[in-house]
Order: C-alpha cells, then structure tokens, then sequence
C-alpha cells in the first residue's frame, strides 16, 4: 500500500452523512514532552440535509491569513439546516497549529501544508494533515473553496484563483463558479508548485477547485471579509445548495468579476539582492513594461546607489510587496493581464 493509500492517523467521529447540523473535531495525534498522547484539534462544522452537492469551504491553510476563518466561521454559525439542499463542509481553521502562532508555517514542523500535498499519513504533523484532506475529507466534495489571502508576503488585489486545468469542461465550470463567487478579479495562473498544493490534489479528482486572495500585508482586509462572506454565499447559491442568485455587483459599479491571468515568468518581479524594497504602485493598478516597480535600497552602506527594478510585461499589479526588507529571490510585484489563454 503507498503512503498516500494509507489510512488516515487522524481520527474524526462526524457522521457526515447524516441530516442536520453536527459540529466536532478532527483530532490529530502529536506526541510531546508533556503530552505523549496529545492530540491537535482541528475543528469542522456539516450541515447535511436532503439531495444535492457537496461543497467543501477551507480556511486557515496559512495561519496569517484571516478573512477566510473569518467569513466561514460567519456562515458556519448562521447556515440551517432546512436551507440547505445537498451539504457543506466547512473547515475555517485548518492549519489550526499556525493559526494559534499567527504563522504561514507550521510551528511545529516548519512546513508550508500547501506545499506538501497529497502528504503523507507516516510523515510529519503538515504531511499527516495534507493526508487527512486529501483521502478523508475531498471525496466527499463537488466543489471546493480554500480560502487565502496573502499574508505577511504580499498585498494583492482581491481575487479568487485557479489553474488553466487541461479538461476543458472542469476549466469551464471553474470560470462559472469563479465569476458566481464574485470577487473583483478571478486569476487564471500557472508554474507555482502546482503539483504539491491543496488546489492540484482538488483538480486530480476532477473536482472544482477555487482559491481566493483577499487581502495580505498580515491585517485584516474589510472589503476582503465582506467579499469572502458574500462569495461563498454566491457558490452556494450557484451549486443549488441554498436558493437565491449570486450578487456579483462590484464597488465600482461594474457587474461581475474581470477574468485575468498570470501564465509566464515575464509577470514576476524578482529581488536579485537583498536590500530595502521601495514600491511605486499600489495592487490593482495598471503598469506597462519597462516602467519602475520601484527600487531597492541599502541603506547600510552609504555610497551604494539603489537599484532600479522594472516590469517586464504590461497589466495590473495582482501582488504587491509586503515586508519592506526583502532575501534575495523574494518576488517582489507579480502582475495579471486580460485572459486570453492560448490553446496549444
């Protein structure tokens, strides 16, 4: 039997099939010095009642990253049982351990979880959770909504996300529900470590598979909870799961979200030293090739000039820096652009 065929070591008693409302924990083993037995907490809110789809709501992958806990728990609290025609699944705080550190990193093995998919039930406590979702909890699901932001890394422009998945009709159904969530932007991207991510284990079971960004800089984003909440009250009214048509209206007036994409490495920015970053242009604004992104300064030594760093593609900032003091390969700007992907 593989690792990734293996029987979960979390343990989780949630009837999922049955009608109502049920709350509880998936509980994970951790074995400490003043614990041997110890178990992590992760908790999980279904609301089941008559035929329909499933669909599962995530939050809290990342632990800095606050407005997808945020408007789950919300709709965790206010969703009955008797509007409801199929089931959700929601699980607003996942990565429970980075959450209660405030971390993008597990505290406890210093993992990124999404970036150790399909993991690995034998492994370390990220692995063993990736594990957990992927062959416990996804099966169940008809579409899933794992909530992002930022963090403390970028900025960005809020937004749900995607892959350009190679099945047309699944990549049809992700535009639908993207633009039902009804963020301002929805961005089409490609090329990061897309086979180790939540998304990539969704998109393997044919599954929809959206992710948000709606905020970042380590802050809650008020527009980005009011989007968030009102987006996966959007999907599931356009799954059937609750009645009602989405709202799409945007701040600006406009009706419905803009489609964009990032799908080379022209779109990224690139710190190609260490130094203090001085953006020029805030998320969601337009940018040409050639203009500055803004410049890198060492302040430490006083006859070093900075650096001028420059877009290499025309569009609008999707990410903007968030620490000032950047490592050298931190990205620094990633810019999104009308989609238009070409069809090989």
């Amino acid at each position: 039997m593989s690792d990734t065929a293996a029987r979960s070591r979390i343990v989780c008693t949630i009837d999922f099939d049955k009608s109502g409302r049920q709350t509880g924990y998936a509980r994970a083993p951790l074995s400490r010095n003043n614990s041997g037995w110890g178990t992590v907490e992760i908790p999980i809110i279904v609301v089941n009642n008559g035929r329909g789809p499933t669909a599962l709501l995530t939050g809290g992958v990342h632990g800095d990253e606050y407005e997808g806990p945020i408007a789950i728990s919300r709709l965790a609290k206010s969703l009955k049982p008797e509007d409801v025609q199929g089931r959700v699944i929601m699980m607003p705080a996942v990565n429970i351990p980075a959450i209660m550190a405030d971390t993008r990193l597990s505290p406890i093995d210093g993992w990124d979880i999404n970036r150790c998919f399909p993991g690995n039930p034998k492994g370390s406590f990220s692995q063993m959770l990736a594990h957990f979702l992927d062959s416990v909890i996804l099966p169940m699901a008809d579409i899933s909504v794992d909530m992002h932001t930022a963090g403390h890394s970028f900025d960005s422009a809020l937004s749900t996300n995607m892959h350009h998945v190679s099945d047309p009709q699944i990549r049809e159904k992700t535009l639908a529900a993207a633009a039902a969530f009804g963020a301002p932007f929805n961005v089409v991207f490609g090329g990061v470590d897309e086979d180790s991510t939540f998304t990539s284990c969704v998109e393997r079971r044919g599954i929809i598979s959206l992710g948000t960004e709606l905020g970042g800089w380590g802050r809650v984003n008020i527009e980005g909870v009011r989007i968030g909440r009102r987006g996966i009250d959007n999907i599931l009214k356009h799954m059937g799961v609750i009645e009602g048509e989405p709202d799409t209206v945007q701040r600006d007036g406009s009706a419905a979200t803009r489609h964009m994409m990032v799908r080379d490495p022209e779109s990224y920015v690139f710190a190609p030293r260490a130094g203090l970053f001085e953006p020029t242009h805030y998320i969601g604004e337009a940018v040409r090739a050639g203009e500055v992104a803004g410049y890198l300064h060492f302040i430490e030594d006083v006859d070093c000039e900075p650096l001028t760093l420059t877009y290499r593609k025309d569009g609008m900032i999707w990410f903007g820096a968030g620490p000032g003091r950047v490592a050298r390969g931190d990205a620094l700007a990633v810019i999104m652009e009308e989609y238009n992907w070409p069809e090989r």
